[in-house]
Order: C-alpha cells, then sequence, then structure tokens
C-alpha cells in the first residue's frame, strides 16, 4: 500500500466536492494528513499480518487525502480516497480518525478488499459509451468523459467504465449524468446526475398577485422558475405556439424552464414575458399550499406527483386548461377585449382543481358530474383565494374577475353567490340542467356550496330556489351556512370518498352529508346545515 498526498484526483463523484481534491495543498493539513498516513499504515500492517483479514491493502493500493475535518477539541477526521493499480475505486473512500496527538483511534468505510483484479477490460470505451448512451433517460445526449475505474458500492468490487453523458432533461434543465457500465457484460451497474440544482428564492413582480415570494432552483448563477419543494413545478413559455396535432395535444412539448439571472422575474406588465410566468408559479405555489395546509393532500394527485405550466400558449388565446395526460397547466395571454391575460390566482387554483378531480373521483365532463367537476374547481379556486389571503388579489366567491376585458360589463366570468345573475348559468336544479353546458350547469353546484358555507345573509343576499324554479332562483328563505372553513372540509372528503364518475347533484347531496356525519357527528348542526343547503337550491 502506497500514499500519494500530492498527487490527488479531481474528485467530482458521489457527491464529492472539488475542493476536497486541493486537500494536500493546504498547508495547515498537512500535519493532520502525515499523522493520519502512519497511523492508517500502521493498521494496515497488522491486518495483512493477519491471515484471516482477506481485505488487507496492499501495494497495488493507493490511498489519496481529499480533506480533512478538525473538531475544536483538536481531533481530526482524514479522508482519504483509493486507487487500486491507479484506477479510481468509487466505493473505495475511507476516512481516518484521530485524537491530534499522533494517535488514529478508528477508521470508517463501508468496502471490503476482494483481493486481485484483471483491470483490462473487455468492454472497448466506445462500446462503454454506446450502453450509456441507450440508459440515458433525457434528450439530447452525447457521450463525454469515459474513465476505467473499480466500482465498490455494493459489496462486490468490479472493474466498469464511468462514462459521462451530457443532454438536457425534459424541463430545461442541464444534465451530466455518470453511467456505471460493467467492463466485462456492459450492465448499467449505477446512474447519477453530477448537475444537483439548489432550493433558492426569488421574486416575482407578477400581473395580478403583486410582488410575491417564489421558490427557483438555483445552479451556476441562473434562476430557474422550478420548484423542488412542491414537487419539481416548473413554468415553460410556449412561445405563443399551440399544439397542432393530435399527438401533441395529447402529449404537448415541455418548452424550456423561464430563468432569470438576477432572481427575479417579471416586472408587473406583460411588457415583460416573465410577469405571466410569476403569476403562475405563484398560483400553482398558492394552490399547492392549500390543498397541503387544508386537506393534508400531498400535490394535486395526492401522491407528490409533478406539475408544469405553460404560459403565453397561442396567439391571444382567450383561455386556460388543465390537461390530464400531461398534467400541465396552460395559460393564454386573452385578446386584451373579451378576455385579459389567463393567469389570476382563482383560475390557477381552478384549473388544478381539475387536477385534484381527475385523480379522486374522476367526474365525467358531461351532464350533471360534467357541471359538478366545475363547481368543484370554481369552489377550490375561490378557497385558493380565501386562503393565500394576498392582499392584492380580493378572497371573494367571484370567478375570474380579474381576467375579464372590457367587453364583460358584469366584471366577472360566473358568480357563486347568485349563478344565474350571468344571464345564463342555473342557481337550481331542475330535470333538464345536465343539457346545459358543464360552464352552466355548474351553477347548481356553486350555489349550494356557497349557500353551505355562508348562508343568504351574508353580503349580496343569495336568493333560494321555489320548487317551481328552474334555472333562476325566485325564492327569499333563510339558510344558515356553517363556515366557510368547514365547508371547504366537507366538499374535499365528499369529492374524495363518496363521489364517483357519474355523481350527479342528488347523490352529491347524499356524499357530502356523508362527508359532514364523518367531520362532525350523526345529529350535528353541520349535517342539517348542508342538507338545509341542498334544499334551498331543489336537490332534496
Amino acid at each position: 500500500m502506497k500514499f500519494n498526498a500530492l498527487a490527488l484526483a479531481c474528485v467530482a463523484t458521489l457527491g464529492f466536492s472539488n475542493h476536497a481534491a486541493r486537500a494536500a495543498e493546504r498547508p495547515e493539513w498537512q500535519g493532520a494528513i502525515q499523522r493520519a498516513q502512519a497511523g492508517v499504515a500502521q493498521h494496515w500492517r497488522h491486518l495483512q499480518a493477519a491471515s484471516s483479514q482477506p481485505d488487507a491493502l496492499d501495494d497495488d493500493d493507493t490511498l489519496e487525502s481529499t480533506g480533512v475535518v478538525r473538531d475544536p477539541d483538536g481531533r481530526e477526521h482524514v479522508h482519504f480516497e483509493r486507487r487500486y493499480k491507479g484506477l479510481r475505486v468509487i466505493g473505495g473512500d475511507l476516512v481516518a480518525h484521530g485524537d491530534g496527538a499522533g494517535q488514529v483511534k478508528a477508521l470508517s468505510r463501508s468496502w471490503k478488499r476482494r483481493g486481485a483484479m484483471d483491470t483490462r477490460s473487455k468492454l472497448s470505451e466506445a462500446q462503454a459509451a454506446q450502453a450509456a448512451l441507450q440508459a440515458f433517460p433525457h434528450r439530447g445526449g452525447k457521450a463525454g468523459a469515459r474513465e476505467l475505474i473499480v466500482w465498490a458500492v455494493d459489496g462486490q468490487e468490479a472493474l466498469a467504465w464511468d462514462v459521462v453523458v451530457e443532454g438536457q432533461q425534459l424541463d430545461g434543465t442541464p444534465s451530466a449524468r455518470h453511467h456505471v457500465v460493467h467492463a466485462g457484460s456492459g450492465r448499467i451497474l449505477a446512474a447519477w446526475d453530477e448537475v444537483h440544482t439548489t432550493l433558492a428564492t426569488a421574486s416575482g413582480r407578477s400581473l395580478y398577485s403583486g410582488s410575491v415570494v417564489l421558490n427557483a432552483d438555483l445552479s451556476g448563477g441562473t434562476y430557474t422558475l422550478r420548484d423542488p419543494s412542491r414537487g419539481g413545478h416548473y413554468v415553460a413559455d410556449a412561445g405563443n405556439r399551440v399544439d397542432t396535432n393530435f399527438f401533441s395535444i395529447l402529449f404537448p412539448a415541455k418548452q424550456t424552464v423561464v430563468s432569470s439571472t438576477t432572481g427575479v422575474f417579471g416586472n408587473g406588465t406583460l411588457n415583460d414575458r416573465a410577469t405571466a410566468a410569476a403569476d403562475a408559479a405563484y398560483g400553482f405555489q398558492a394552490t399547492w399550499d392549500y390543498f397541503a395546509q387544508v386537506h393534508q393532500r400531498n400535490g394535486i394527485d395526492g401522491a407528490g406527483r409533478q406539475v408544469y405550466s405553460r404560459v403565453h400558449y397561442g396567439s391571444k388565446y382567450n383561455n386556460a386548461f388543465w390537461q390530464n395526460t400531461c398534467f400541465c397547466m396552460t395559460y393564454g395571454d386573452g385578446d386584451g377585449s373579451a378576455m385579459k391575460s389567463m393567469i389570476s390566482l382563482d383560475v390557477a387554483g381552478h384549473e388544478m382543481a381539475h387536477g385534484v378531480t381527475a385523480s379522486s373521483a374522476r367526474l365525467i365532463y358531461t351532464g350533471e358530474s360534467g357541471g359538478l367537476n366545475e363547481a368543484t374547481s370554481d369552489i377550490f379556486g375561490a378557497m385558493v383565494e380565501h386562503h393565500a389571503a394576498n392582499g392584492a388579489e380580493v378572497a371573494d366567491y367571484l370567478v375570474g374577475e380579474r381576467i375579464v376585458g372590457p367587453k364583460n360589463t358584469r366584471g366577472y366570468l360566473r358568480t357563486m353567490v347568485n349563478p344565474s345573475d350571468d344571464g345564463a348559468s342555473a342557481d337550481c336544479w331542475y330535470a333538464s340542467v345536465g343539457s346545459l353546458d358543464v360552464h352552466l350547469s355548474s351553477g347548481v353546484g356553486n350555489h349550494v356550496f356557497y349557500l353551505m358555507a355562508e348562508g343568504t345573509s351574508r353580503g349580496v343576499p343569495s336568493r333560494t330556489c321555489r320548487s317551481t324554479d328552474t334555472r333562476v332562483a325566485g325564492g327569499q328563505d333563510t339558510v344558515q351556512g356553517l363556515g366557510r372553513e368547514k365547508a371547504e372540509r366537507v366538499w374535499y372528503r365528499a369529492l374524495t370518498v363518496y363521489m364517483t364518475s357519474n355523481t350527479n347533484y342528488a347523490a352529491a347531496r347524499q356524499a357530502t352529508i356523508k362527508a359532514a356525519t364523518d367531520l362532525f357527528g350523526v345529529n350535528s348542526n353541520e349535517v342539517s346545515a348542508v342538507a338545509a343547503a341542498w334544499t334551498a337550491v331543489n336537490v332534496r
């Protein structure tokens, strides 16, 4: 066994930092390194003398110092990297623990020396590179650095190639992925990416929500609008393109993530394309946090699945949509007349609530179940707005009030207080309500939730439905709400526990009553309030 404290390897694997490669160049570490060398050499002389220790190092092995940690009490911990016949041994590192007085008291290592090894590779460098390229999971892969190494991580030392394939992840993050290729069989023994992103705080100057704090990735001095703390959500600029064919509609391309070198996204106007991205990132962040903090739900699908958002879709596109095939959100810029940019907070909450529904009840998007689907998104869009408590986004029971253009004299898309005030939505259930467009039949669900949460007397009085009423409510009965916080819990439990794909309004009544019973008890006031709200919209 030989020590080499000066000719240090370039360490960039398995989480080693590059500064460790200069360990021996630091004069203040020389004493510790020399003491550790002496202690380790003595330790292995004992191992070599013991026939029961076959893993003792010999003259084919070199230990190179890579770093020193010194405790306040003088104890020293010296890291060494092992080389075998000049080949780097990944997983062959060890730490010598000394008392600072020249005595090595213990060694930390997780490998066993397996004896002599033939270091002639059956696999050529080109063959190893090809195997790595075939295993590369991202796009634009090109084989870069290739090194013959000894792989000692899994307890069985093996000769292998470390091949770095460079390319780009689907969200635009660069990739420099190491592939450990067995030098005999070509099998991939392990893989990891040396591009590590860092969660950083960035600023968003949004169009609708004011100045907001956003999470971003910081790598190489560039902030990318990606949130590792919330499932890896990122925002991409669609470049005003649209999905033009069947395949792209089902599986839209993931454009490059929006980035900044300053950590500031947007300027509060649409003159800066990053402004829309800031709104989209904030909308997702607020929606994720709402479901996590209020309903203890891990992300949109309940399992933390990654979502991504696209902004600047199409030319003057007057809509936003959730797409379950790609698990992604898309926002248009609006034409400035009928609609403005579609990136408001309640729209974000609305669209991503479709993902929650798709991952739970799977309400079919037609008939009464389609109306329930839309109502659920309106409901949770409003609840996201309330939960965010952003002063620039006034919490209310209106839908899309920030995005409507000057052509819309009402000043909103829909209202949950008296849905028929928009001239088309339904306040009440009637036999043919399911024949309406789902955005209009949703009025029944919106109306019942408002009555469930707030009752008839909060702010603008909410009308109730007489037995003879159809689309427009004409009654003035009094309904006592159970409060917004309780109502949202009831609706969420009903959606995720009791509703199924073809649940209609009658079945939704039963689902919410069961949910309220679960939460508050059989004869509770809350159960009575839920039942009374449904009766007030003609669902009995």
